[in-house]
């Protein structure tokens, strides 16, 4: 079995993974999208992205190319996954990323309300799932076999994975900006009491990235 991840995860000076009152207009917050002014330049985000043969290298696009290796499967809040709240309604909305999404493995959606899964082209399958974290973790291990899960946002489905000792290793990135308000990361996770130190920190001229480590669960 591999590793449980979170990668790229971007925050503010002041803690926040999106800005208030996303919306379609704005999904990320308003303000949110700065948080990832680190990433869309580089080269991992415009052939990710945009599918072209161009973009800046260096130690961001290293970061954000490293959260593509090994992952055989996706865990996603459903803020994630649109704008759209309580039951569903809108059955012809099909993510934020058009016919080809950028995880071409299952991809697993945290909801409250159930859904037929969604196949997608790229070899992207949206499986929405209603039992909790728990079962959403243990759908994509067993569709990851001995590849990692890497778990993508937002700060309360990462709050949640975290605050029950699930994940591995985070690599999250603090981008230096100011939102004021919004989703905020690490609320109410007692993160030393979970076990997880900082194992590194490396200053980029755009972004600073964090990685967090937690103790092998056979020492806990």
């Amino acid at each position: 079995m591999g590793m449980v991840r979170v990668s790229g995860y971007s925050v503010s000076l002041d803690g926040f993974g999106a800005g208030p009152n996303q919306s379609m207009e704005n999904p990320l917050g308003v303000g949110g999208g700065q948080l990832h002014g680190w990433l869309f330049p580089t080269q991992t985000f415009q052939k990710m992205l945009f599918d072209k043969e161009e973009g800046s290298t260096g130690i961001d696009n290293d970061f954000a190319a490293q959260g593509f290796v090994n992952i055989g499967a996706w865990i996603l809040g459903r803020n994630m996954f649109g704008p759209e709240r309580g039951p569903w309604k809108d059955m012809s909305w099909e993510g934020w990323w058009g016919d080809t999404p950028p995880y071409h493995a299952p991809t697993f959606i945290l909801t409250n309300h159930p859904r037929e899964p969604i196949q997608k082209e790229g070899g992207t399958t949206f499986y929405f799932v209603t039992e909790g974290i728990h079962a959403a973790l243990e759908q994509a291990q067993a569709a990851a076999g001995e590849k990692d899960v890497r778990i993508v946002g937002g700060a309360n489905t990462i709050n949640q994975y975290l605050d029950a000792g699930l994940v591995d290793e985070m690599h999250y990135v603090i981008s230096p900006v100011f939102l004021g308000d919004g989703e905020r990361l690490f609320a109410g996770v007692d993160l030393a009491a979970r076990g997880y130190k900082c194992a590194r920190m490396v200053a980029s001229d755009n972004a600073t990235h964090v990685i967090l480590e937690r103790a092998a669960k056979d020492a806990d």
